[in-house]
C-alpha cells in the first residue's frame, strides 16, 4: 500500500463541514485492481469522518478510447471530505500523479489510474478545471452501475430522477458490466 499522503498539503480547509463527494475510479494498465485498493487508501487518508462507500469493481470495455486498448476495471466510491470542491482535485490530480498516471496527448489513451471526482454535495459548478456534477456520468453504464450500487437513490444537483432511474432508462451500446470483485 502507498503511504499516505499529507493532507495538510493536499486540503486546505475552507469548510468544517463535511461534504459526501462522489468519485469513479479506472483503471485499464498493469494491476488494475491493485491501482483501484491503492487510489482508494489514498483517498480514505484525505477523507474527513464519516463512512466510504464502496461499489464493486466492474471489468468493462473501453468507451471513446483508441482502438485496441484493453478492458477497465472501475468503480465508484463515496467520501466524506471537508474542503472545497477545487481542494479535492487537487488531491484526486495527485493521486493520479502519485500512482504513475502520465499525461499523453491522445485522448482517452490507455492509463494506470483514473480518478474523477462525480459530484460534491449539492454543489453545482461549470468552470475551466472542473464541472459538477460529471456531465457524462448519467450516460455510462460503467459510472452509473457501480454508482447505483452505492447510492441508487441519489438525485444529483439540478437533476429530477434518481440514480437508479437514469441506470434503467440508460440508452447505451455498452455491453453489461462484469463484476470483478464485489468486496475489495
Amino acid at each position: 500500500m502507498p503511504d499516505r499522503l499529507p493532507t495538510s498539503s493536499l486540503v486546505s480547509s475552507v469548510s468544517k463541514s463535511c461534504v459526501s463527494a462522489g468519485i469513479a475510479l479506472g483503471s485499464n494498465l498493469g494491476n488494475r485492481l491493485r491501482h483501484l485498493q491503492d487510489a482508494r487508501d489514498l483517498l480514505r487518508g484525505i477523507a474527513g469522518p464519516g463512512t466510504l462507500l464502496q461499489a464493486p469493481v466492474y471489468q468493462t470495455e473501453p468507451v471513446a478510447c483508441p482502438p485496441d486498448s484493453p478492458d477497465f476495471y472501475n468503480t465508484v466510491i463515496e467520501i466524506g471530505f471537508t474542503g472545497s470542491a477545487h481542494d479535492l482535485l487537487d488531491a484526486t490530480q495527485a493521486i493520479e500523479f502519485r500512482l504513475g498516471r502520465v499525461a499523453v496527448p491522445e485522448r482517452n489513451a490507455p492509463r494506470v489510474i483514473d480518478v474523477d471526482i462525480l459530484y460534491f454535495g449539492d454543489q453545482r459548478i461549470e468552470g475551466e478545471l472542473l464541472d459538477l456534477p460529471h456531465p457524462r456520468l448519467t450516460s455510462r453504464r460503467f459510472v452509473l452501475q457501480p454508482l447505483a450500487d452505492i447510492r441508487p437513490d441519489l438525485i444529483l444537483p439540478g437533476d429530477q430522477v434518481s440514480i437508479a432511474e437514469h441506470l434503467r432508462h440508460l440508452d447505451s451500446r455498452e455491453p453489461p458490466l462484469v463484476t470483478v470483485q464485489a468486496v475489495w
